[in-house]
C-alpha cells in the first residue's frame, strides 16, 4: 500500500527500542521506567498493550514478569493494560490448560487478547451482517437447504523459515484447530442475544460443543494428512517438506489436512462440513462454500440440466468478496442450462481494499473490543476435539509421506473421501 510521506514521519517519532531478555528482572525494572518516560511525554496515562509474538512456552514467564513489575494490572479508567497473545495458545488440551492456568494467575480474562488475524477479514467480520442482516439467507441457512460446507484455506508458499516451528507443531495446530474453527464457528453459529463480545462467544462456543467427536473409522478414512514432496509451483521447481531447512529428512509432521465433521444439533443435523487446508497447493485463496441442496428435477430433463448445486462462496483472502453461483438458460431456441455468477469485491464496490486484519484486530485490542478475540473456553473445547486426532497419530505415523507434490491440490485420499459421498471440492 502507498504509505503518506506526511504520516509517516509524524508516526515514527513514536516509534521506540527497547531491549532484554524474557526472564531478566533487571529489563523489566527498565522497561517500566522507559514506559512511565513516555507516558509522561505523551500524556498517555499508563495505557498499554503488550503483544507477546513469541513461542506459547515463554507466555507464563513474560507475563509473570510484567506484573511482578507493575506493567500490567487489572484496574477501571482511565489506565487500562492488556496483552495480545499469539497463536498456538498451547499445543494440545493438557498443555493449553496448564498454559491458561499460569497466565490467569496474573492477567484476566478480559485482559487477555488471544489473537487470530483470520477474524480481522472484512468477510469475516460480514458474516454476521450477511447471515443475520439479510433474511432471504438466515431463511435457507440449515440443513433443509443446505447439502453441504466447505472450507478451504490453501497457500501456495512452504515453510520458508519456519522449520523448527512446524517439526514442533504442523499443519493442524497451526491452521485447523485455529484459523478454520473459528471461520466454522461462525457459519454455524446462531443468531446471538446482541452484538457484544460476550453473545457472539458463547454462541461460538456452543457450535464447537456440539461438533461430533471423532471416531476410529474417522482417524482412518475420514481426516486425511499430508505432506508435500518437490514439485513445480509459480513457475519454479521447489523443494519437498523434508529437505527444508531445519526438518528431519524422515519426518512424518503433516503439512495438509483434509476431514469431515458433522455438528449435532437442530441446525445442521447430517449436514457434513468439509475442511482442507494445506501447504504447497496451486494457489493461495481462503473460501467458505455453503453448496445448497438441488432443486427437484422434475422441469428439466438431465441432459438439459447437469448437476449444478447453487453455491454461496465466501472469499477471505485474497480477493476478498462474496459470490453466488444461481443457473440460468442459454440465449437460443434450445434450453440448455448454465451456471453464472452474481459477484461482490469489497475493492470495486467500495473503491478501496479493506484494511489489513491485524489493522482492524489491534485497534479493537486499543478499544478493549474483544468480539474478534478467541476466549479461553473456545480455544479449550477446540484442543478437545483435535487432540485425539493427534494422539491417534502419534501412535500411528504415516507410512507414504511424502503423498503429494507440491503445486497439486493435495493427497488423492483427500479426493477419495468427499467423492465417495458423491461431492468434489471446489476449485479456488
Amino acid at each position: 500500500k502507498p504509505i503518506d510521506e506526511t504520516f509517516w514521519n509524524h508516526f515514527q517519532e513514536t516509534l521506540f527500542y527497547h531491549h532484554s531478555e524474557f526472564d531478566e528482572d533487571e529489563g523489566y525494572r527498565s522497561l517500566a521506567t522507559f514506559l512511565n518516560q513516555l507516558d509522561a511525554r505523551h500524556a498517555t496515562r499508563g495505557n498499554r498493550i503488550y503483544y507477546l509474538s513469541v513461542q506459547p512456552k515463554y507466555f507464563p514467564i513474560i507475563v509473570e514478569k510484567l506484573h511482578k513489575h507493575g506493567l500490567i494490572y487489572n484496574t477501571q479508567a482511565p489506565s487500562w493494560s492488556r496483552v495480545i497473545i499469539e497463536k498456538p495458545f498451547g499445543h494440545d488440551l493438557p498443555s493449553m490448560q496448564k498454559l491458561q492456568k499460569q497466565i490467569s494467575e496474573n492477567l484476566n480474562e478480559n485482559q487477555t487478547y488471544r489473537i487470530d488475524h483470520y477474524l480481522g477479514k472484512e468477510t469475516v467480520q460480514n458474516l454476521l451482517v450477511f447471515r443475520f442482516g439479510n433474511s432471504i439467507f438466515e431463511a435457507l441457512w440449515n440443513y433443509k437447504h443446505i447439502d453441504h460446507v466447505q472450507i478451504t484455506v490453501a497457500e501456495d508458499i512452504g515453510i520458508g523459515t519456519r522449520g523448527h516451528f512446524y517439526e514442533e507443531e504442523g499443519l493442524l495446530r497451526d491452521m485447523l484447530q485455529n484459523h478454520m474453527m473459528q471461520l466454522l464457528s461462525l457459519v454455524a453459529m446462531e443468531p446471538p442475544a446482541s452484538l457484544n463480545a460476550s453473545s457472539i462467544r458463547d454462541e461460538k462456543v456452543k457450535v464447537l460443543h456440539s461438533i461430533r467427536p471423532f471416531t476410529t473409522d474417522d482417524f482412518e478414512e475420514g481426516i486425511i494428512r499430508g505432506q508435500y514432496g518437490p514439485g513445480f509451483i509459480n513457475d519454479q521447481n521447489v523443494v519437498g517438506y523434508r529437505q527444508e531447512k531445519d526438518v528431519n529428512p524422515k519426518s512424518n509432521i503433516e503439512t495438509f489436512v483434509a476431514l469431515r465433521l458433522f455438528i449435532d444439533n437442530w441446525r445442521w443435523a447430517g449436514v457434513p462440513f468439509y475442511l482442507r487446508g494445506g501447504k504447497r497447493l496451486p494457489k493461495r485463496g481462503t473460501e467458505i462454500a455453503i453448496v445448497f441442496k438441488d432443486a427437484p428435477g422434475v422441469l428439466f430433463q438431465s441432459k438439459e440440466r447437469p448437476n449444478l448445486p447453487n453455491v454461496l462462496a465466501l472469499r477471505i483472502q485474497p480477493d476478498e468478496g462474496i459470490s453466488m453461483k444461481i443457473n440460468c438458460k442459454v440465449p437460443g431456441p434450445s434450453s440448455p442450462i448454465q451456471p453464472v455468477k452474481m459477484d461482490f469485491r469489497y475493492s470495486s464496490y467500495f473503491g478501496q481494499s479493506p484494511p489489513e486484519a491485524y489493522e482492524r484486530l489491534i485497534l479493537d485490542c486499543i478499544l478493549g473490543d474483544s468480539t474478534l478475540f478467541a476466549r479461553s473456553d473456545e480455544v479449550e473445547q477446540s484442543w478437545k476435539i483435535f487432540t485425539p486426532v493427534l494422539d491417534f497419530w502419534k501412535a500411528h505415523p504415516s507410512q507414504h509421506f511424502p503423498n503429494y507434490a507440491s503445486g497439486s491440490w493435495g493427497p488423492h485420499a483427500a479426493d477419495e473421501m468427499i467423492q465417495k459421498e458423491g461431492r468434489q471440492w471446489r476449485i479456488l
